[in-house]
């Protein structure tokens, strides 16, 4: 497996001090190349680490799969450095016998940079994908104050922001016994929330009701999009979602709060999920 973090030697300068040159630790960010069956479905920037898991959320996003049973093996492949050794950023998927093949509308034209999910679709259309799941009967309710509480859960997770303060993270929490499931970091959010969705599917979770998925940005269209393509009913957000993250939450049912910080935050949709939000 590729290394998570690097380190640089840096010239750190402040106002009216003299530099001073030290090590510094640096988030890795390499190229996965996410192949289904020997077809190259998309090239994603990520941080080394999950990967597997990286690639079964990726393919729940994309609607391919839906449950354990659906995807059958992962293998390493193909790709050296210098030195000839493998740089475990070639990622081949075997999904189940049964399993339908990939529309070419899923096939991502473009590398899938850290800070976009879903660059490289091939038409408008097939941005939005269909989820096999529903979140608008999940009567799940939860306190403002449990709310409140994830963003520091989160970040006492972060083990490599730690390190370099260059990492997103996703974590899912258990509403019912408010267990903090798994979490995920990665240079880009999208894969973060992948790799959380990959470990439910491979733990034969879907669909996640009664659960809570918290990230560390902004709340965008594409995390909403894959929150409900795993039945996900809530997330939850440190800063600001778009209007068609919005838009696309209310459509499909989950409750999406943004600016949860401290003692406030913002609920955009799905109100009466959260106690006592009624004004």
């Amino acid at each position: 497996m590729g290394r998570i973090t690097a380190r640089r030697r840096v010239i750190r300068m402040r106002q009216g001090h003299s530099p001073v040159e030290r090590a510094d630790v640096l988030a890795v960010e390499e190229p996965l190349e996410i192949r289904v069956g020997g077809q190259t479905l998309t090239v994603t920037m990520r941080t080394p680490g999950h990967d597997v898991e990286l690639a079964a959320g990726f393919l729940v996003a994309e609607g391919a799969i839906t449950g354990a049973t659906d995807f059958s093996t992962a293998r390493y492949c193909a790709g050296t450095d210098a030195d000839g050794q493998n740089t475990y950023n070639v990622l081949d998927v075997t999904t189940a016998a049964g399993v339908a093949a990939l529309p070419l509308s899923a096939i991502r034209l473009n590398t899938t940079t850290s800070a976009c999910g879903v660059c490289g679709k091939s038409s408008i259309d097939a941005v939005h994908t269909a989820s096999a799941f529903t979140t608008a009967d999940d009567d799940v309710t939860i306190s403002d104050e449990w709310i409140l509480g994830l963003p520091e859960r989160l970040r006492a997770g972060q083990k490599v922001f730690d390190k370099t303060g260059g990492l997103h993270a996703a974590a899912l929490f258990d509403v019912g016994t408010g267990e903090l499931l798994v979490l995920r970091e990665d240079v880009g959010r999208h894969n973060a929330v992948d790799k959380v969705i990959g470990w439910a599917l491979l733990a034969d979770r879907l669909p996640l009701r009664g659960t809570v998925l918290q990230v560390s940005g902004r709340a965008s269209f594409e995390l909403v999009q894959k929150a409900s393509m795993a039945g996900i009913p809530m997330l939850c957000a440190v800063s600001a979602p778009s209007s068609l993250a919005a838009d696309l939450a209310d459509e499909q049912g989950i409750t999406l709060i943004g600016f949860s910080r401290g003692e406030s935050m913002v609920v955009y949709t799905h109100a009466q999920r959260v106690a006592g939000a009624s004004p």
